[in-house]
């Protein structure tokens, strides 16, 4: 299984496939702890069932990423076409899972450039406004406080914004001054921004 990194397309189906062996693999080594004290002192009673309770912990918190993973839609790949034809040479994202307290929202495509931060979810009961001022507060929080976070539940007007943004990408660039981050001197501006909102994403 090629691995895919988050943010690139193929992700959502990579990730259920990972995490279904990761929770597969926890929750048989406690099964087999267990079934080993078991045969060895003929009853429940021993420290291998405790270790094996205690074993469980990680499974289950792995089992919940797999009911949350299991629950996304991969971006269909006409789609992921239009859409990267679209961004260039922009810093582009695809098939995200935006977490906040109160729900998830998939992100089947973003661009960063300058302080433009434009994504496009395919949930049409995504409350726009809400994820625009929770992207909004991460990334000022993160240093980013000019971003301009905007979501967009139609495909078309995504592509066209996009493209708008592409062939003007020097003039909403202009202006912005940046000093790199010493964690990750290597990114630019626009790197670091789709960095900071892969760690709000399953």
């Amino acid at each position: 299984m090629k691995k895919v990194k988050k943010g690139c397309y193929g992700y959502i189906k990579y990730a259920k496939i990972k995490t279904f062996l990761v929770t597969f693999v926890l929750f048989a080594i406690p099964l087999v702890i267990y079934v080993t004290g078991y045969i060895q002192t003929k009853s429940r009673l021993n420290l291998f069932t405790f270790v094996a309770i205690l074993g469980c912990l990680p499974a289950c918190k792995s089992l919940v990423g797999l009911i949350m993973i299991l629950m996304q839609r991969s971006m269909p790949e006409d789609k992921y076409r239009e859409a990267s034809r679209a961004a260039g040479d922009l810093v582009a994202g695809y098939e995200l899972v935006f977490t906040a307290y109160e729900h998830t929202t998939p992100v089947n495509a973003l661009i960063v450039c300058g302080d433009q931060v434009v994504c496009y979810t395919p949930d049409e009961k995504a409350d726009l406004s809400y994820m625009e001022k929770h992207i909004s507060r991460i990334l000022t929080l993160n240093g980013f406080a000019s971003a301009q976070p905007k979501v967009m539940k139609d495909f078309r007007r995504y592509l066209q914004r996009v493209s708008e943004i592409a062939d003007r990408a020097d003039h909403y660039r202009e202006g912005i001054e940046f000093t790199p981050d010493e964690r990750y001197p290597e990114l630019s501006r626009e790197e670091l921004i789709f960095h900071t909102l892969l760690a709000i994403s399953l």
